[in-house]
């Protein structure tokens, strides 16, 4: 029953992987499956799953043969700096829409900084998936 044990430590831990880029990604690259490597080194706080990288746009320089952080990718920016985005704001019954420029890049759920054209004022809000953002306080 021991030796059960044992190999199932074991092929535990020789199973665990380590995501890695083949070659070196700058940052807003959207990262495919021939960008990537899996390697048999255990690394808390990185990807082990190939499938949770692909897709994703890399924020940060991703090295190839050093592990991805967690924070270093995102989901790919589908507003870019300067871009003209409608703005939302509800509160309380309250309905504002009006148009502003995105100050920073941004994807689906992001908090970016947008200008409102009309009052000049600098905004905060989340990205939504028609592209639109979602002011907030």
């Amino acid at each position: 029953m021991r030796w059960i044990g044992i190999l199932c430590l074991t092929a535990s831990v020789a199973s665990a992987d380590m995501v890695t880029p083949t070659r070196t990604l700058r940052p807003g690259t959207v990262i495919t499956s021939a960008d990537l490597a899996l390697l048999d080194v255990v690394q808390p706080g990185v990807f082990d799953r190939l499938l949770d990288v692909v897709g994703q746009e890399a924020r940060i320089a991703l090295y190839a043969g050093r592990p991805i952080p967690f924070d270093a990718i995102g989901p790919p920016a589908i507003i870019n700096r300067n871009q003209i985005v409608p703005l939302f704001f509800n509160t309380s019954g309250l309905s504002i829409t009006t148009e502003g420029r995105a100050l920073e890049r941004g994807g689906i759920g992001d908090r970016v900084r947008v200008m409102n054209l009309s009052s000049r004022a600098t905004l905060f809000g989340f990205v939504q998936e028609d592209g639109s953002i979602k002011v907030t306080r």
